[in-house]
């Protein structure tokens, strides 16, 4: 997965700490659901697959430093974490392109757990709108300027296929969003100040199929590589 901008970074906080930060609130939520109430550096890091020391780095930059020989308490890291996050209100995103990619993700349960509400589902094709996906109407990419403002949108995904994508993510700017999930199999020219994440599935697919081909080979990597794909 690919960033664009660093407005994170220009808030204190890095962007490698801010890809991080959504793992540990989710390794939080799990010991939470269990009945933990405290955690170590050591033992959080073993549960996300970082070292401690960067574990700590990270957390440093929230103002959170852990109490020596007690950890963390893990009430009050998560709501730092979704604080640092903008997860106190839930996000609310509108879904493009209603191919076979779009509609999985509006079918996707994942995201009312992490703060995140499907307010919208926009195609341009006159087949498509109307239709009912996952509990929401199917509206034209036209009144996208309108939803934003109505339904106060924050996010966009754009599951266009990659020739759409340059005029979607346009309208979408346009509209007044500024943070864009791109799932389109292209490069995106926007403003220094929006946000985007490339998923590239396909590209993902082809690292994999490289390591697996290494760990045949005997040639595997002296530490594994890590990169993000959708939960």
């Amino acid at each position: 997965m690919q960033t664009v901008g660093s407005a994170t970074e220009r808030r204190g906080i890095p962007d490698a700490t801010v890809t991080r930060l959504p793992e540990y609130l989710r390794a939080l939520t799990s010991l939470a659901d269990t009945g933990v109430t405290s955690v170590s550096s050591e033992e959080l890091a073993t549960v996300v697959g970082v070292n401690s020391a960067k574990l700590r780095k990270d957390l440093s930059y929230l103002g959170s430093y852990g109490v020596r020989g007690v950890g963390y308490d893990v009430t009050h890291l998560s709501d730092q974490i979704s604080s640092a996050l903008g997860l106190t209100r839930d996000q609310a995103v509108a879904i493009i392109g209603m191919g076979n990619l779009g509609r999985a993700l509006a079918a996707y349960n994942g995201f009312a757990s992490r703060g995140v509400e499907v307010v919208a589902l926009l195609d341009h094709d006159p087949a498509v709108i109307g239709s009912r996906i996952a509990g929401l109407t199917v509206e034209p990419v036209a009144d996208l300027p309108r939803i934003t403002s109505e339904r106060e949108v924050t996010i966009a995904m754009l599951a266009t296929p990659a020739g759409s994508a340059q005029e979607v993510a346009d309208l979408v700017v346009a509209a007044g969003i500024t943070a864009i999930l791109n799932f389109a199999p292209t490069s995106l020219e926007l403003p220094a100040d929006v946000q985007v994440r490339k998923v590239d599935l396909a590209t993902e697919v082809q690292i994999l199929a490289f390591h697996a081909q290494q760990s045949r080979l005997g040639g595997l990597p002296a530490e594994p590589v890590l990169t993000e794909a959708v939960q």
